[in-house]
């Protein structure tokens, strides 16, 4: 691997004040192996720079494995290290970059304050499996309003994490996730809802499959409130963990025939002969937006 490789490894070690004999355990590697790497004498294998990504990931929310590829200045930048604990090199912009910078971001912002925390809570998703036609996938979410105001949006399945944030405008939300293992972006468009707090949203969802040719899909999702957040910010960091890691393909015959018919409707030239939709759209008169039924507790 090449010298800034190494010394962006050193960063996050110190970073994550984090020993090398720390790491190689978590990773399931020798200690003279994380060794050769912060010293640049070899290069990580596909499967440890995966490893090494995810578990950078799970401390510093949003990092992908294309965070390597990055200058070692915006590196840094990125983790929020000082260029100074690598000797040689000056040290980074004092104020780093944070949120989503995006144009109209105080428009967000003031849109999150206000409707933010109808969002935050535990989610159960449901989609379309895209890789086996007729089984559906059940991804669990997390949804918390971050220091920066904006409601970050944790969402995994099978223990593989996306993290983004979730953007309120006018009576919907916008998504941008990115998958910390492949740098894999997806987006997303939800129905919102107008109530205290929301029970169930539903959308379209645009993100790569899981095939060699990573081909682009898009595909209805909808997502039910499972719980609401303890306060109890690691607590609630362990709980999605939990969930993210659980079996996300749904048993067969699991899925009633209403949330089946939502999630697979005809489109297309032919449909759109017999008065059907040309394209993939979720009108609101077709959503399941809501809020809480009376008696449903917490969901």
């Amino acid at each position: 691997m090449s010298e800034p490789f190494a010394k962006k490894l050193e960063l996050v070690l110190k970073v994550l004040s984090m020993s090398r004999a720390r790491l190689a355990a978590d990773l399931a590697v020798d200690k003279s192996v994380v060794g050769r790497w912060v010293s640049g004498a070899v290069q990580p294998s596909a499967h440890n720079m995966s490893l090494l990504s995810a578990l950078v990931a799970e401390r510093i929310p949003g990092f992908t494995t294309l965070d390597w590829d990055r200058s070692l200045a915006a590196f840094a930048e990125l983790i929020g290290a000082d260029l100074n604990a690598v000797a040689g090199h000056a040290p980074p912009p004092a104020s780093a970059l944070t949120g989503l910078p995006l144009v109209g971001m105080e428009q967000f912002l003031a849109a999150t304050a206000l409707r933010g925390p109808a969002y935050e809570g535990f989610y159960r998703t449901t989609r379309p499996y895209v890789l086996m036609p007729g089984r559906f996938i059940h991804d669990h979410a997390m949804c918390r309003i971050d220091p920066t105001g904006l409601l970050r949006l944790r969402i995994g399945a099978g223990g593989t994490i996306a993290d983004g944030w979730v953007l309120p405008a006018g009576n919907q939300t916008f998504s941008v996730t990115v998958d910390v293992i492949s740098g894999a972006i997806l987006f997303g468009i939800f129905h919102g809802v107008a109530t205290p707090k929301a029970a169930v949203v539903d959308g379209l969802v645009l993100a790569p499959s899981l095939d060699v040719g990573r081909t682009p899909a898009a595909y209805p999702m909808i997502m039910e409130r499972i719980a609401d957040l303890s306060g109890d910010v690691e607590a609630d960091d362990r709980h999605f963990l939990e969930l993210a890691a659980l079996n996300p393909v749904a048993p067969d015959d699991s899925i009633s025939e209403e949330l089946r018919n939502h999630l697979t409707r005809d489109f297309g030239p032919t449909a759109a002969a017999l008065g059907g939709d040309l394209l993939l759209r979720l009108p609101l008169t077709r959503s399941m937006a809501r809020g809480p039924i009376y008696g449903e507790g917490s969901k």
